[in-house]
């Protein structure tokens, strides 16, 4: 249950900004009533501060043989060095916190001698040197209870020492209510008790209206991909709301996303009839020769069955690595059916390209040293196929010509060039031939059993070793091919 109630973003989303906004406003409000507790028992302090002090001086001014007494409506108590009660507050019936609780003065046995008692008030000692007359400077606060007229309530009681003559050192406790600290600490908690649960639930409703709201493009993106993989029409587009932002970001990212996958899917469904057009022409040819042959031995044409046989098995062996180029194969050391691509071999370019123009008529190899790393056998068959166009389309010469060519950022190409002085490509045309099953010259591509698929899988196999494979003009007029690999380091 707990799963599904909390499974949505939204959901989650909505409990961690009630959650957050819960533990601040408890600290908030407890810092609040912290500091008007603070505030106002302090203050309720100095109240009972100012009334010690006034008894006090009140007492300091009479002289020895009148009589103490105390005129105040706040729980007041006077005693001497042995804390005997000598006066107190007139309706006062009860108190606690003071250090006495006698409410009613004693008979003074010894008028003058209380001063040399030895059961003393410890904090008569920090006022020893008070003279007659003179009330302390130290204050001490301490809390407790007192009844008055009948009422009990909670006090702040002040303490103070004042030198009297004939009478030593007295101590007055003064009290002031507490009760509007109580009163308003316990306003405002319940005012947090009240509040707080209602501001929690207006948070958690804006948090979850909030959340829908900006969760809605992407519940938009979400049933348009699910409607496009029920639909399998990659042409639709996820609608991009215009807001800018992240949301906006991932409906523009999977846009691009499904025009990629787009483009594939119709590069693929492409290549697969193309390849399936290629195949029908010499498997149909071969078909009918063997047909003729059935029926009459002495016209089978037994070359032309195994040209059309060499041709389809070299058009399978070209999609057999075009589709291993296009599952991402790594340019490994192995690189033959079925076996598990290793870390990449390093050879010599220069000596590849001698070993593909060997037994080649009117081809020129210009060889340098140049070692580069990757499948031996995919780069040997870039070379291959190359030096196969370049004959194709020469009149009378080829040249190849290996060198190392600098960087510009650091490091080094290793550059086959390939020269032939037919008449060349058109510029309108150097990028279109190295797509696939693409032949400028239909009539004379088929007849040399070209099928369109050399120059894709040499550009395939270039950009799979991290190089690149363009065409210009040749110095002799006809196509100049540049394959750039980086040099091995």
């Amino acid at each position: 249950m707990r799963g599904r109630l909390f499974g949505s973003v939204r959901s989650r989303a909505t409990l961690a900004a009630t959650l957050v906004v819960a533990v601040a406003l408890v600290a908030a409000g407890t810092a609040v009533l912290l500091s008007l507790r603070s505030n106002l028992v302090g203050q309720a302090g100095t109240e009972a501060e100012h009334t010690a002090r006034a008894v006090a001086t009140d007492i300091a001014i009479k002289r020895p043989d009148q009589p103490l007494s105390v005129d105040s409506d706040e729980p007041v108590q006077v005693v001497d060095e042995n804390n005997k009660l000598l006066a107190a507050s007139e309706d006062l019936e009860r108190i606690s916190g003071t250090g006495t609780d006698a409410v009613r003065p004693q008979p003074r046995t010894s008028p003058g001698g209380a001063g040399s008692g030895e059961d003393a008030d410890d904090d008569a000692d920090d006022d020893s040197a008070l003279e007659p007359g003179e009330v302390s400077d130290h204050t001490t606060f301490t809390n407790g209870t007192a009844t008055l007229d009948g009422e009990t309530d909670d006090y702040r009681f002040a303490k103070v020492h004042v030198e009297v003559k004939a009478r030593g050192t007295l101590t007055v406790y003064a009290g002031a209510p507490l009760s509007a600290e109580q009163g308003a600490v316990r306003t405002a908690l319940t005012v947090m008790l009240i509040g707080f649960p209602l501001l929690l639930g207006v948070v958690a409703a804006v948090t979850w209206l909030v959340t829908r709201r900006a969760l809605r493009p992407v519940e938009g993106i979400r049933s348009e991909m699910a409607a496009i993989t029920a639909s399998e029409d990659l042409a639709r587009r996820v609608p991009v709301p215009d807001t800018h932002d992240e949301v906006a970001h991932l409906a523009l990212t999977t846009n691009e996303t499904l025009a990629a996958l787009q483009t594939s899917v119709e590069r693929q469904r492409r290549f697969v009839a193309d390849a399936s057009h290629e195949l029908r022409s010499p498997i149909a040819s071969l078909r009918t020769q063997l047909e003729v042959g059935a029926a009459h031995p002495e016209l089978l044409d037994l070359d032309g069955a195994v040209e059309d046989t060499v041709r389809l098995q070299g058009l399978a062996a070209d999609l057999l690595l075009l589709a291993r180029l296009d599952a991402g194969e790594r340019p490994g050391a192995a690189s033959s059916r079925g076996a598990t691509p290793g870390p990449p071999a390093r050879f010599d370019l220069g000596a590849l390209a001698c070993e593909a123009a060997e037994g080649r008529a009117g081809v020129t190899v210009q060889p340098q040293v140049v070692a580069v790393a990757g499948s031996r056998g995919q780069v040997g068959r870039v070379l291959t196929n190359l030096l196969d166009n370049a004959q194709r389309h020469a009149r009378s010469a080829v040249t190849v010509t290996v060198r190392r060519e600098e960087k510009g950022e650091g490091g080094a190409w290793a550059v086959v060039a390939v020269a032939d002085d037919g008449d060349g490509v058109a510029e309108a045309d150097r990028e279109r031939i190295f797509e696939r099953f693409v032949r400028l010259d239909e009539a004379r591509s088929r007849d040399d059993g070209g099928a369109g698929l050399g120059l894709a899988i040499a550009r395939d196999v270039a950009v799979r070793h991290g190089g690149t494979l363009t065409v210009g003009r040749a110095p002799a007029g006809g196509a100049l091919f540049e394959l750039r690999l980086p040099q091995a380091q």
